[in-house]
């Protein structure tokens, strides 16, 4: 127990020090020592967050989009049915775990831009799984993980990617989840409820992020596609059950993403010379792709031919083709220019700050969850008299932490059993880390503010939901809630050096 003015040790460091008693404890069996060091070293490795949904939804592109170079196959090949790490290295490797024979490296090779491997005749249902190194800044701060499609018309595809995402008997590798949808379907939701569990280490809307992928298509690829699927986007993050169920919902235009971090001098250039047609003459050539790829230009030299512009749409897109011919005629005439714009638009930056503040921030926390799953697993398989403290010490984290308390809060509060003011729930969620971890997010200030508006902002938080906890008109829950929150608001005084008051 923690003296008054003594704050707790980080979650953290009290998780990584049961790993290593239960590493103690059960020294005479091999397996479990191996997964208690295989998730102690998880503590060290950066965060593995897995890429998720059905086929189609665009998942291979969005990773593509966030390491910034074409490394992950978008075509419907063998190599998207299988899990694909990718990792951080200092070179380029690519290697395939057979699940009965030893690991062997792959070939790399390029294809119009794209990285690409086979397997060697290896069948699919005899690989485990893949690992793709590759130096990459992106891949510093998170392992991606793209998974085989869910919902499959291939039971063995579906069921690959379910084992790997939502494991029957053992938790998942991924410490958390982008789930990929183009709109919300039935599946989605059977989808994310079987990620999610109600018990407070397994998966929780906190490490669940959703993204309404290929969102340039809604509204058949009009330049004001985007914004038609960030009010879809803003509808889905106000219904209570998705909700409970996520933390958000970002609408990204992966392909636009993908395309503007990787576009091409002969692409600008393409582009630049449609730019130049007469406007009513591309704008019937955008009606549809196959127009847009086959139209006969006769014998007009000065604009590109029927296999370039089949390729232009494979890389843009409808809407992409018609933004970036748009901005060209606007002034926009250098390609950086347009590229940025390009990922501008898109909606990846938001995903990005989103995947920064809910994910990276939370870094500690997400690997405290899968590491105490880890252990309640081998406590679970192999009971024994003297993992009896251990067990304890596993209840007494989950029951103690308040990192643990707060995501059973935010759970509660997103499903609506707590009845409070729509603005008071509001607070409440950011106050607990719902929008981010760090003092700025929680207070609701700028990423700039100084030390003294933090510290101003969260005496008056301290103080606003202490006089509800104590009010007379506040129920028994109602006050719980309270004095939880005025905890939280306490641990970001007590980060700021100003300890409660």
């Amino acid at each position: 127990m923690n003296q008054p003015g003594h704050p707790a040790p980080p979650l953290g460091s009290v998780v990584r020090l049961l790993l290593r008693r239960t590493i103690e404890t059960y020294h005479d069996s091999p397996q479990a020592v191996a997964w208690m060091q295989h998730n102690l070293d998880r503590f060290d490795e950066p965060l593995r967050v897995a890429i998720a949904g059905k086929v189609k939804a665009g998942k291979s592109t969005l990773l593509n989009a966030l390491v910034g170079e074409e490394i992950a196959p978008t075509d419907a090949g063998e190599c998207t049915r299988v899990v694909t790490w990718y990792t951080d290295a200092q070179v380029p490797r690519v290697t395939m775990y057979p699940r009965a024979a030893p690991a062997r490296q792959l070939t790399i090779s390029r294809n119009a831009g794209a990285l690409a491997f086979d397997l060697q005749g290896v069948p699919v249902e005899e690989v485990d799984r893949l690992e793709v190194q590759w130096p990459s800044q992106s891949l510093r701060t998170q392992t991606l993980i793209d998974t085989p499609g869910i919902a499959s018309l291939s039971k063995d595809t579906s069921a690959r990617a379910g084992a790997f995402l939502a494991p029957e008997d053992s938790p998942s590798q991924a410490d958390a989840v982008v789930y990929l949808m183009r709109h919300l379907h039935a599946t989605d939701v059977r989808f994310l409820e079987s990620f999610y569990d109600q018990g407070v280490a397994r998966a929780t809307p906190i490490n669940t992020i959703a993204v309404l992928s290929r969102a340039d298509e809604i509204g058949v690829g009009r330049l004001d596609a985007l914004s038609s699927a960030r009010r879809i986007a803003r509808r889905y993050r106000a219904d209570e059950k998705i909700r409970g169920l996520c933390q958000t919902v970002v609408a990204v235009a992966g392909l636009l993403a993908q395309t503007g971090r990787t576009m091409r001098q002969n692409e600008f250039t393409a582009l630049t010379a449609l730019a130049g047609m007469p406007r009513a003459d591309l704008d019937a050539m955008l009606l549809s792709v196959d127009r847009f790829s086959r139209t006969d230009l006769g014998s007009a030299t000065d604009v590109p031919g029927s296999d370039t512009r089949a390729r232009l749409m494979e890389r843009f897109g409808l809407f992409g083709v018609r933004l970036s011919t748009t901005l060209i005629r606007q002034g926009m005439t250098d390609p950086g220019t347009i590229a940025t714009e390009l990922v501008k638009r898109s909606g990846l930056d938001e995903l990005r700050a989103v995947l920064a503040t809910q994910f990276s921030e939370r870094r500690d926390l997400l690997k405290a969850r899968s590491a105490l799953l880890a252990v309640d697993l081998v406590l679970s398989r192999e009971p024994r008299p003297s993992a009896a403290p251990l067990v304890a010490e596993v209840e007494r984290i989950l029951a103690g932490a308040h990192e643990f308390a707060e995501l059973r809060l935010l759970s509660t509060l997103r499903s609506g059993a707590v009845k409070l003011p729509t603005d008071a729930v509001a607070e409440a969620e950011r106050l607990l880390g719902g929008e981010g971890g760090s003092a700025a997010a929680r207070l609701g200030l700028e990423p700039e503010a100084d030390h003294g508006q933090l510290r101003a902002a969260a005496l008056d938080a301290v103080a606003r939901w202490q006089r509800r906890a104590e009010s007379p008109m506040s129920g028994r829950t109602v006050s719980d809630v309270a004095r939880l929150v005025v905890r939280s608001c306490e641990g970001v005084l007590a980060a700021l050096g100003g300890g409660r008051y």
